[in-house]
């Protein structure tokens, strides 16, 4: 049995138009700026209705907790909607933080970005032999930012467990040359962030032999 679960923005009657807050025609959905507030200065938005922003209820609830600190604490801080670590639960996990590779390249360059790739073998596939070029691993990488990785990407058992650790150090400012001086803990998934040296750009064979 497949089920394909979609979610409406149910904005167009809720009396947005009284008050004069514009929508997206094609998706109901509203846009905002980089707080939250719509074209009415005193209408904000959060969760799943903003236009362009992620459908996650981690996001929504920090959204919503930075909101009322900056309306009602005297904050100033916003939510980072670029550095969501968030997993695809399919059989075979799938783990991202930061910006994929094709918005990267429209937001940077390419020729100021550095992508490090490579295929890898979970140790526990080494028993029942199954394809040790199945998982893979990437980082994305701004060179003209001392190198700092602003994307980072894995497809591997435990994709989630695995990249809510990074999401932390990115939020932290992780660098290429720092993943490099980290120790990894051998035999793990995870480790292959510290161990990557081919670069997309180079060509090379990232195939592995072995765990």
């Amino acid at each position: 049995v497949l089920l394909a679960i979609g979610r409406d923005a149910c904005t167009r009657n809720i009396g947005l138009q009284t008050i004069g807050v514009k929508i997206n025609e094609k998706n109901g959905k509203v846009p905002v700026n980089d707080e939250e507030q719509t074209n009415v200065p005193y209408v904000y938005a959060i969760g799943d209705i903003l236009d362009g922003k992620l459908e996650l209820t981690p996001v929504a609830i920090q959204a919503g907790r930075l909101l009322a600190q900056r309306l009602y604490g005297g904050s100033s801080r916003k939510c980072d909607y670029i550095n969501v670590p968030t997993t695809v639960f399919t059989p075979l996990e799938y783990g991202s933080c930061g910006f994929p590779e094709e918005r990267a390249i429209d937001e940077y360059g390419k020729q100021n970005l550095e992508v490090y790739h490579t295929l890898f073998w979970p140790l526990e596939w080494t028993v029942p032999g199954r394809d040790n070029n199945t998982c893979y691993a990437k980082i994305i990488c701004n060179k003209q930012d001392n190198n700092r990785v602003i994307g980072l990407h894995v497809l591997g058992p435990n994709a989630g467990e695995v990249t809510q650790g990074f999401a932390a150090a990115i939020k932290c400012g992780l660098t290429k040359e720092l993943l490099d001086e980290t120790i990894g803990i051998h035999p793990t998934c995870a480790e292959v962030f510290t161990t990557m040296d081919i670069t997309k750009s180079s060509g090379q064979d990232i195939t592995q032999k072995g765990c």
